[in-house]
């Protein structure tokens, strides 16, 4: 009987991780050029999201000048509703009248033929 020996696998060399290096620091030029740059980017937002509620306000007061003429027209439309149904209600009151007269009239006719 033979033996077969199975070797034990080889010990690996731990590769030494590169070292890492810290970002280079920009120049004071660099660096100042890059900061105006950024201010420049925000100043531009800025301006725009100002320009964009300008237009926004202008819409909201056209609305709101559109809705006051609205409402005066309405007005209008319901103080001339309201002097016609004055009118009809005087001519309501005067049929009426009529309507009570001749009522005691047809009972009165009825009452001296009866």
């Amino acid at each position: 009987m033979s033996a077969e020996i199975i070797p034990f696998p080889a010990p690996q060399v731990a590769v030494p991780a590169p070292a890492i290096r810290e970002p280079a620091q920009p120049t004071p030029e660099v660096a100042s050029q890059a900061d105006d740059d950024r201010l420049r980017r925000a100043l531009a937002s800025l301006d725009a999201a100002v320009a964009g509620q300008r237009a926004a306000v202008a819409e909201w007061r056209q609305s709101l000048a559109q809705l006051g003429s609205t409402m005066n027209g309405l007005g209008a439309s319901l103080g001339r509703y309201r002097d016609s149904l004055t009118r009809l209600e005087g001519q309501v009151g005067t049929l009426n009248g009529q309507a009570v007269a001749l009522e005691e009239w047809a009972d009165k006719a009825l009452a001296e033929q009866g």
